[in-house]
């Protein structure tokens, strides 16, 4: 404490021993001590008392989508950071897809990387993608830092990251494996999609009807018998269907090494509030009834889920037509992620501690980051987000950081302000308010 040049001090602190009144000592980019709340302030120090707002460890979002470069008419880093610096949100971790070129290659990544370096609000990781003919590629970017590598099963709606069949999959798998790295997948099988009832037009139960649970129940079931067969660590992206999950409770119990995230949007919308031609509401897979959302959050309190992404993913607005079958398929939600879960989390009797374990100590396990962020404890980094917890805001498209500010969000009463985000010791958000960008690129451990 000492050597302290940062004290930050609040009655309620989310620490991983429990909420509590501290005084959190920085010193560089770094926590050195959480201390009793009427420590001494050493000479030197600057205090910031925030008072009884709740000081809790930056969110970690490993599930991005920034389309820089290559769809930058879509999102930026410079957008989608500042979005997730006015969220409290200090580290994500950006997806293969669907920038141009998308992280495939060693040469891929070099190009994200010098894109993002000098536009990243906050602390900026990459996922590598796993495409039918780039196995050889899959090593090469393990080694260059990546955190794993994100592969779909079916289509993944964009020509240049087509998806894995069965053979495909079992070989990416085996590389993967074989330096015991991770692989990400969008899980939901092509057959039963094309299968499903195709009705175009403005209804959002014939957009429902037309990516049916049992596409994802199959796709997962797949993907666990192939992670078995090779004791491959795997993570299931954006869970949507409660019935897969006494498929991934079973396995995890056999030994598969399967971690699996679900979405805001899945837990605080329904497919029943949907209005028809609302293809602001659109992700794949689809927002599902609030029966099964009911049965997602109880796998978040017993465990059956690991952690909550936004799998923020905005488009231009012209591209969220009227029609749910031609509508690009992502919700953004990168600004609002916090407080949407808050407000559903209070709603059921759930606490802001809960929130921090699914979105900021778990997801920086998922990713190895975990000596370094998601908590806030001596040794890590100084990343905190400072939110009225009981402050309500109304949202307003035209105050969202994302480039286009299209939201399924809009209107909706939310509890949780953000008032301030500190990336490791400075403070780079503040009430609508940024510094110039002082993130850092993230390799993986």
């Amino acid at each position: 404490m000492s050597e302290a040049e940062l004290v930050l001090r609040s009655t309620r602190v989310i620490t991983p021993e429990g909420t509590r009144a501290a005084s959190i000592a920085v010193t560089g980019e770094k926590i050195t001590a959480v201390l009793p709340y009427d420590a001494p302030v050493p000479a030197g120090a600057r205090l910031e008392d925030v008072g009884d707002h709740v000081v809790l460890p930056g969110l970690v979002d490993t599930h991005v989508h920034v389309n820089d470069p290559g769809r930058t008419e879509w999102e930026g880093f410079w957008t989608a950071t500042r979005a997730a610096a006015a969220g409290g949100i200090t580290t994500l971790v950006d997806m293969p897809l669907n920038s141009i070129p998308p992280t495939t290659t060693v040469d891929h990544l070099r190009t994200k990387r010098e894109v993002a370096a000098d536009k990243a609000h906050i602390d900026v990781g990459f996922w590598g993608g796993a495409l039918p003919d780039n196995v050889k590629d899959l090593r090469p970017l393990h080694e260059a830092g990546v955190f794993g590598f994100k592969a779909f099963l079916s289509p993944s709606g964009v020509d240049e990251f087509p998806h894995l069949d069965q053979e495909q999959l079992a070989r990416s798998l085996a590389e993967i494996a074989a330096f015991d790295g991770l692989l990400i997948v969008h899980a939901e099988d092509p057959h039963h999609l094309a299968a499903a009832p195709q009705r175009g037009g403005p209804e959002y139960a014939h957009f429902l009807a037309s990516r049916p649970r049992d596409a994802e129940d199959t796709a997962i079931a797949t993907l666990l018998a192939q992670a078995k067969r090779l004791n491959a660590r795997v993570h299931v992206l954006h869970l949507s269907s409660s019935d897969a999950l006494p498929l991934i409770a079973e396995a995890r119990a056999d030994g598969v090494r399967v971690t699996v995230e679900t979405c805001p949007h899945y837990l605080t919308l329904t497919a029943e509030e949907v209005p028809d031609g609302a293809s602001e509401f659109k992700c794949c897979p689809p927002i599902r009834e609030a029966a099964n959302q009911d049965l997602l959050w109880q796998a978040l309190a017993d465990g059956t889920i690991d952690c909550v992404v936004t799998d923020h993913s905005p488009s231009t607005a012209d591209l969220k037509t009227d029609d749910f079958a031609t509508a690009w398929g992502g919700i953004a939600g990168l600004q609002l992620s916090l407080p949407a879960m808050w407000t559903a989390a209070r709603e059921r009797g759930l606490g802001l501690e809960d929130v921090v374990s699914w979105m900021s100590a778990r997801t920086a396990a998922l990713v190895g980051l975990d000596a370094r962020k998601g908590a806030i404890a001596a040794g890590r980094d100084a990343d905190f987000a400072v939110l009225a917890p009981d402050e309500t805001f109304t949202v307003d498209p035209a105050a969202l950081q994302h480039r286009n500010r299209v939201t399924a969000y809009a209107g909706k009463t939310l509890y949780g302000v953000v008032k301030s985000t500190w990336l490791r010791g400075t403070r780079v958000a503040s009430d609508g308010a940024f510094t110039d960008p002082k993130g850092q690129l993230l390799d993986r451990a």
